[in-house]
């Protein structure tokens, strides 16, 4: 990816110039929907693209089936992730498991919720919603403390649901079916942006597979999640826009604070 004039890297005195910002890569797909990205960008008169850095690759059902795990007996499921929906479900079919119409599932957020609809009919007594993490659900998990609980999830795993589960003392069965890999990002490497925004580690170890001597010049570093920062500053990034915060709970909160400063007020 190709950066423009030296600034001072992570590791060194830094001093942030507010050089004005005309263009944004976001790591993620494109939202289909109404989105404040849009909103951004007309107001700024910005150019934003967009470009996933990871991807999900399959467990293939012969894979799965090493795991020795029936997904149909489990009366309760715990979906982090669409991802975990989507190859949940696939993997059900190819391995012909009987998934209950009593089966209950517990979703982190709304968007999780909406979207396991695809694949059930949708009962509130069956579908449990939280807002953002494990710990919105400890009602629920109280409540079925004495079912088998199923955790799908991806190579990366699930450590902080993992942990709260084990606080509970839940009885729950982690699984991958599915990898989260790096994405090709090769028809990148001659395009510069004034700003990257990351929300996972993941995408971070992508731009360096990548990008392998990728340096930061004078591109911002744009970052959502404690996580996703430790990772840029691991790999001697700065990071110059951080969210979630008191004054940006939002990316495009964020962004747009940066953007005043740079740009200059609207």
């Amino acid at each position: 990816m190709a950066t423009k004039s030296t600034a001072s890297q992570a590791g060194t005195q830094y001093v942030e110039k507010y050089n004005p910002v005309k263009s944004l890569l976001i790591s993620q797909p494109k939202p289909e929907d109404k989105s404040p990205y849009y909103e951004l960008e007309l107001k700024w008169g910005l150019k934003i693209d967009w470009r996933p850095f990871i991807q999900v690759a399959p467990v293939t059902e012969k894979e799965f089936r090493k795991n020795r795990i029936n997904l149909g007996e489990f009366p309760c499921v715990i979906f982090a992730s669409k991802g975990a929906v989507d190859n949940f479900f696939r993997l059900a079919e190819e391995t012909r498991a009987r998934i209950s119409q009593e089966t209950r599932y517990f979703c982190l957020t709304e968007t999780i919720a909406n979207y396991l609809q695809k694949f059930i009919l949708y009962r509130k007594r069956k579908v449990f919603v939280g807002k953002r993490v494990a710990e919105d659900l400890a009602h629920y998990f109280n409540k079925y403390k004495n079912e088998r609980f199923l955790l799908p999830c991806s190579n990366l795993g699930s450590t902080e649901i993992v942990s709260y589960l084990e606080k509970l003392n839940i009885n729950h069965t982690e699984v991958i079916i599915y990898n989260t890999v790096s994405a090709d990002l090769s028809d990148l490497s001659d395009v510069f942006y004034d700003v990257l925004a990351f929300f996972s580690p993941q995408g971070i170890e992508s731009l360096f597979e990548n990008f392998p001597d990728f340096k930061q010049n004078n591109t911002r570093i744009a970052v959502f999640g404690n996580t996703t920062c430790k990772a840029a500053e691991d790999k001697g990034l700065y990071v110059n826009i951080k969210a979630p915060a008191p004054e940006a709970p939002s990316m495009t909160k964020a962004l747009e604070n940066y953007i005043v400063k740079a740009n200059g007020p609207k």
